[in-house]
């Protein structure tokens, strides 16, 4: 199982640091190149740069008084919720639709289903005994 894992290419997991201006200041972002890369797959659906997305979660987080005190962590998630739609089929990665134009009450509906559904199934666990 871990082969999956540990034989993927690794500078996915290396970090890169940005400089980017929100509201005029000046900050820098560190990502693993990885969530870089899920960025700029979002952005480039509202035809938007990564740091025009990133100025954008940022703003209108505050705007919904979000405690904006681990940033990057809710940049990690924001990528991952975005995978995780599109693997369950709740949202298309094809890139057509831009993520503005979609109904986002409807989307976090069908995830909160999806999270329902994973949590009333069996969890089976298989232990090799050697």
């Amino acid at each position: 199982m871990c082969q999956l894992f540990i034989q993927s290419d690794s500078s996915l997991w290396g970090s890169k640091t940005r400089s980017l201006r929100i509201n005029g200041m000046v900050t820098s972002i560190r990502l693993e190149r990885f969530f870089w890369g899920v960025l700029e797959e979002i952005a480039v659906r509202d035809d938007m740069t990564a740091t025009q997305l990133i100025t954008k979660l940022y703003l209108e987080s505050l705007d919904a008084e979000h405690d904006m005190g681990n940033f990057t962590s809710f940049l990690r998630v924001c990528c991952s919720r975005y995978l995780s739609l599109a693997a369950d089929g709740v949202l298309n990665r094809d890139g057509i639709e831009p993520i503005a134009t979609l109904d986002a009450q409807q989307l976090l509906d069908q995830e909160q289903q999806q999270l329902n559904q994973r949590q009333l199934k069996p969890v089976s666990i298989h232990r090799d005994l050697q």
